[in-house]
Formats: structure tokens, C-alpha cells, sequence
């Protein structure tokens, strides 16, 4: 099945465009888990058993795994062959020249096993080539980012007036894009921006951070990055949802908040 198959499917089983990131901050974990890889395991494995049915997909963030070592790496693999049903998105950001974004891709999408993959479009065509041939895999180009910081390069104007962001946007719509499989990360932060970038690709999947715990506005978001019958927006939370009890009960928690984040959704869905 490809990634485009399976969030279909599970955006009609679960009636969701919600994603729900798994950034797993051990700090911030129940107190009854222990703070190394199997707890982080037995955390976010917990989160995704309890959503699964509330949610279009999973989006791990590698670094909060990298930053375990290799258990950690180990941990993001039986997470990724646990996938109770929705598509793993895995948030990694890649790109790299010729030989070593071979190697990145083969590791995401073959060794890893992930559905999608975040990419950075700075290097270049060539850079994301490698990814975007796996024509059954996401892959979602940054385009506009969740942070305040995203302006100091994002919103920098080209010789004819467009802001950078919006031409990587028509790069990716025209260039890059001719399996299918390209997606935008735009940040739901910056509405403005998201629905100037909806209305240059009315057909690509956008992925929109940064509701939530980053401020971003959900209604706002939704009319924005909306594109009609089929949304084609995945809204992503992350903290809001995994962080939702610190106690016994963090799983069901997490379930309660993720329900109330997916009818939000599917509420500004309708507005829109």
C-alpha cells in the first residue's frame, strides 16, 4: 500500500486529519516511566495504541530517538513496525548531495520502514531526488516553518517580489512533484502565508505544525489550508495531546484530548 493508500484509509476509517507527533521529551513523561529508551518506548507506544482510531497518522521527531543513541534508533524502529494501523510521517528534515541522500533515503524508507519523511529543499532537486523516487512514500518539502526564525530565510524576497517560501512551494508544485508523492510543511503559525501557498497548489497535501502548544490558530489554519471536498491539510499536535496527564492515566488522557483535537478539526472542516 502506499503512503497516499494508507492516510486515504485511515482518514476514512477514522474520519480524522489529525496527526499526532511523537516528540518524546523523557523529562516530561509520566513519573512512573523511566526516563531510557524502553520507557520512551513504553510511552509513545502507549499514545499511539490509545489514538490510533482518532488519528490519520503518526509523526515521530527522530532527534528526541537520536538523542537516546543507538537504543534510541532501536526504539524508533519497533515504533515504526508497531504502526497500529495510521502512516508514520517520520519528522527528520533530510537532504543531502549525490551518495549520502541515497543513504538517508535507503534508511528512512528501507531499513527504517517509514511511509513519508520531511524534507529540507535548501540543497536542492538533486538532494531530494533520491526520496521522491520511492514514488509509494510522502515526502513533505519545508516550505514555510513553524518557528518565529522561519522569516530570516523563508520570507527573504526574490528579484520579482516573491517570497522564498512561496516560490520553493511552486518549485515543488511544477519540479518536483511528477510521481505525486511531494507534500508542503507549512506552519500553521503564519496563516497568511499558508493560504498564499494553498492558493499557488490547490492539489498537494499540506502538512501544517504548530497548532496547539506553538500558539497556531485552528480555525484560522483550516480556512487557510483547506482545499474543499478533499481537505488534503494534516494538522499535527504534538505536546498537547502526548502531554495531557503526567500520571497512570496518561494514555487515556492522551485519547480524550486527541478525540477533542480530531472533532475541532473536523468542526473547522465544515465551517471552512
Amino acid at each position: 500500500m502506499t503512503f497516499h493508500e494508507s492516510l486515504d484509509a485511515a482518514v476514512r476509517r477514522n474520519q480524522s486529519w489529525l496527526c499526532v507527533g511523537l516528540d518524546p521529551d523523557p523529562n516530561r513523561m509520566p513519573d512512573h516511566l523511566p526516563t531510557d529508551a524502553e520507557g520512551v518506548y513504553a510511552f509513545c507506544a502507549a499514545i499511539m495504541d490509545a489514538t490510533a482510531d482518532l488519528v490519520c497518522a503518526f509523526k515521530p521527531n527522530v532527534a528526541f530517538f537520536e538523542a537516546l543513541g543507538a537504543a534510541g534508533w532501536s526504539t524508533l524502529e519497533r515504533l515504526v513496525r508497531l504502526r497500529p494501523g495510521p502512516p508514520i510521517i517520520l519528522d527528520a528534515k533530510r537532504s543531502d548531495i549525490g551518495a549520502t541522500a541515497e543513504a538517508y533515503a535507503r534508511a528512512v524508507f528501507t531499513t527504517l520502514g517509514a511511509d513519508a519523511v520531511t524534507l529540507n529543499p535548501y540543497l536542492g532537486g538533486d538532494a531530494l531526488e533520491p526520496f521522491l523516487r520511492h514514488a509509494d512514500r510522502g515526502c513533505f518539502i519545508l516550505c514555510k516553518t513553524s518557528n518565529p526564525g522561519s522569516r530570516d530565510l523563508q520570507d527573504a524576497r526574490l528579484a520579482d517580489g516573491r517570497p522564498l517560501y512561496l516560490a520553493v512551494a511552486e518549485m515543488a508544485r511544477d519540479c518536483w512533484n511528477t510521481r505525486g508523492n511531494a507534500g508542503l510543511v507549512v506552519g500553521a503559525t503564519h496563516p497568511a502565508a499558508l493560504a498564499e501557498i494553498r492558493r499557488a497548489c490547490p492539489d498537494m497535501l499540506i502538512l501544517a505544525p504548530g497548532v496547539g502548544a506553538q500558539g497556531g490558530d485552528l480555525e484560522a489554519t483550516v480556512r487557510a489550508a483547506a482545499a474543499g471536498a478533499e481537505p488534503q491539510v494534516i494538522v499535527n499536535v504534538s505536546r498537547a495531546v502526548l502531554y495531557a496527564e503526567r500520571g497512570v492515566n496518561f494514555a487515556a488522557a492522551a485519547r480524550t484530548a486527541a478525540r477533542q483535537w480530531r472533532d475541532a478539526i473536523n468542526a473547522a472542516l465544515r465551517a471552512a
